[in-house]
């Protein structure tokens, strides 16, 4: 029913206006609050959008897909006259005087900007767990899937206290999709900060090529491998999202001529025989669950048995890839970090002893442990001493990562098939348990590389595990072949029909279920 009723068109049609659908959504950003998916909800900003949205409609001014849509937007994007705080002590009360260029795009094709997520402080983290705002709690630990399964389990723990991470940093975007809250919502991936958390809330998580979309705006974390992230609940949405993006922006000189046709619309990929799937050897991994290897098992045989080739790859300089981006991660976060002094915007501390107390203390109150560690870190590998030893090392094993990737392709492979993460999502008190830098460590181990090769990647909901939680592959492509790994998903997403989370005893009462069944219906693909 859900299939069908996304395609009839429902906004066009006049069968729920966007000031209706606005007021579903932030109906449901009340009820769902605490899940701590936002940071700020721009109610009154999104429903004078949706007014106006209405009036074009009403006109036959539509100005596309987006129009009238909800989206949100994670909370290290710049959003004009609406506080953007990177989850930190650091940028709390900060409003910018600009829109992200992501941002602008979406408000130019009439999207309505539900508010900005939740992080971890300056996205610097895999589980959305440590903001200054708190934690970000995953939609699926009130899901009747995962809830049935924990009554089967008699040793199971009180479940207020054993809610479940939703991965990050942009688990905040992931939430409030997954949540029904909106229908898309902007990522920043860094190291698998989309994908992640769209594996663990069974979502479609996109990073584009780097240069593709633009990221001025985006409060950089790492400059050379940061790209604004897409989360929604199908990969068609997804692909309208990247052609409202992508393209050059003079702001940005890392953007490149767009090589995306538009309108952009995913074909129907009837035959996947022509296709060749890779599958890096180096990815199988000891700490891999059971059920993820036999998933990723299952889906190179699905391609297999509909006529694909089916490969197994070699990337060599895999085990290097977490030191490597390690290095160069908190070298660019020491560079990006001195901004943050005091002096300009943000928060400045109340010692006026010297000019360098004031820095000192203000960079102590405004950064987190994480945060702090990480600019250490960097600022020791950029040391006269050890500059050669450690970031121009670091640079060359990344042109080899980038290079493994490049030969694999170079050998027929069109498309990688792999993981996203090591297993389903983890309960809180659990992920607590290890370090922040030990944590990202173990759970970007598929995603990381990446970046640092600039390649597009996308995690595809496949299955629920034996506890009715989410699990995510990861395809990655050529670099700028977004369309046709988007392509490819679409195939195999309609191949596995993941389900969608029933959220019933999550809601008020049986009039809020019927509202959040007909959010679902609707989709972007208008």
């Amino acid at each position: 029913l859900l299939r069908r009723l996304r395609q009839e068109n429902p906004l066009k049609q006049g069968q729920i206006t966007p000031t209706e659908l606005c007021q579903k959504c932030l109906s449901l950003i009340k009820k769902t609050k605490f899940l701590n998916a936002y940071i700020t909800v721009s109610e009154e900003v999104a429903l004078k959008q949706a007014e106006e949205s209405e009036k074009r409609y009403k006109n036959g001014q539509s100005l596309g897909d987006l129009d009238g849509i909800p989206v949100a937007v994670k909370d290290n994007f710049s959003t004009s006259g609406i506080e953007t705080t990177c989850a930190s002590n650091m940028l709390k009360g900060y409003i910018p005087p600009y829109n992200a260029t992501v941002v602008q795009k979406l408000l130019d094709q009439g999207a309505l900007l539900m508010g900005k997520t939740n992080l971890d402080e300056f996205a610097m983290g895999s589980g959305s767990t440590d903001g200054v705002f708190g934690p970000v709690k995953n939609p699926w630990s009130y899901s009747k899937q995962y809830r049935e399964k924990r009554k089967q389990n008699p040793h199971s723990k009180n479940e207020d206290s054993d809610w479940l991470i939703t991965g990050g940093s942009s688990g905040g975007s992931a939430a409030a999709v997954s949540a029904f809250t909106c229908y898309a919502a902007l990522g920043s991936d860094t190291g698998g900060s989309t994908r992640n958390p769209a594996a663990h809330c069974g979502l479609v998580g996109f990073k584009p090529s780097y240069g593709l979309v633009s990221r001025h705006g985006l409060i950089p974390l790492v400059n050379s491998m940061d790209v604004p992230g897409i989360l929604t609940r199908c990969v068609d949405d997804a692909a309208i999202v990247l052609g409202a993006l992508a393209g050059p922006d003079p702001k940005d000189s890392t953007t490149v001529h767009d090589p995306i046709n538009k309108p952009f619309m995913l074909p129907s990929l009837a035959d996947v025989s022509k296709l060749c799937i890779g599958i890096p050897k180096e990815y199988l991994v000891p700490e891999l669950s059971s059920e993820v290897r036999s998933l990723w098992s299952k889906a190179a045989d699905l391609f297999e048995s509909e006529g694909a080739k089916v490969l197994e790859v070699s990337l060599p300089h895999t085990s290097y890839s977490i030191v490597c981006y390690h290095v160069l991660c908190t070298s660019e976060v020491a560079s990006n970090m001195a901004r943050f002094d005091g002096l300009q915007y943000g928060h400045r501390c109340d010692i006026d002893v010297s000019t360098e107390a004031m820095y000192a203390a203000t960079r102590r109150e405004g950064f987190n442990d994480v945060v702090r560690g990480r600019i250490l870190s960097g600022n020791f590998f950029l040391l006269k001493e050890n500059y050669e030893n450690y970031f121009v090392k670091a640079q060359k094993v990344r042109r080899l990562i980038a290079n493994d990737f490049v030969n694999a392709f170079n050998s027929g492979v069109d498309v990688l098939l792999t993981p996203t993460t090591l297993s389903e999502a983890v309960p809180y008190l659990e992920f607590i348990k290890e370090d922040n830098r030990t944590r990202s460590a173990q759970d970007d181990i598929f995603t990381q590389a990446v970046n640092m090769a600039g390649l597009p990647a996308v995690s595809i909901p496949v299955a629920l595990s034996n506890q009715g939680l989410p699990i995510g592959l990861q395809f990655i492509g050529r670099a700028f072949c977004d369309q046709q790994l988007l392509t490819v998903a679409k195939w195999f997403e309609k191949q596995v029909q993941f389900p969608v989370i029933q959220l019933q005893e999550l809601m008020d009462d049986c009039s809020a279920v019927l509202e959040n069944e007909k959010l679902a219906s609707v989709s972007l693909k208008q």
